[in-house]
């Protein structure tokens, strides 16, 4: 039986470098980063919470306009969603086609592994890069949302171009080692 919560007092690196190996050593750097994402992110979502509970609340209770609320808790959900994308996928929690693991050899499950992730890394790389290009373009031109409050968009892009950028990483240290794997064997 397994379960899919985290744990954060477990090393969630599941890859096949080498001890002592420089790939080694940034996967063990990536693994502290993202466990110091992950916190983050977990204040961020009770922080989304807390203010959509709390735009509730005033509506209800008080009648009060909630201009902010709303918007602040998806920036909240935002970044949390994009930032503990790496965190993820060091558990290789996103997809696999994981259907095709028990009619495959251990050899077809690495090919297929292998494959996965050579065309994530291909995704993830052309989304990063149209990510970061996007939250240029929304600091250049000063661009805000169109709400009342208009927070700059900025803040939400930049948040999900870190993220695709980590998850980047995180696959790219996943393929090399692999493939530093199947050399050293």
């Amino acid at each position: 039986m397994s379960a899919h919560g985290v744990d954060l007092g477990q090393s969630v690196v599941l890859t096949a470098a080498r001890p002592g190996s420089p790939i080694a050593r940034i996967n063990r750097a990536m693994a502290a980063l993202n466990k110091a994402i992950v916190v983050l992110c977990s204040i961020a979502l009770i922080a989304a919470s807390l203010i959509l509970s709390y735009s509730v609340a005033a509506r209800y209770f008080f009648n009060a306009a909630t201009y902010w609320q709303d918007e602040a808790a998806v920036f909240l959900l935002v970044g949390s969603t994009f930032l503990s994308t790496a965190f993820v996928q060091a558990g290789r929690g996103h997809i696999g086609i994981e259907a095709l693991t028990g009619y495959l050899s251990k050899r077809g499950n690495a090919m297929r592994t292998l494959v996965v992730d050579a065309a994530s890394l291909l995704f993830c790389c052309f989304f990063a890069w149209k990510s970061w290009t996007l939250l240029h373009e929304a600091w250049v031109d000063g661009q805000v949302s169109g709400s009342t409050w208009a927070p700059p968009l900025w803040i939400p892009y930049s948040m999900m171009a870190l993220g695709m950028t980590l998850l980047t990483l995180q696959i790219a240290l996943q393929l090399a080692s692999s493939v530093d794997g199947w050399r050293n064997r």
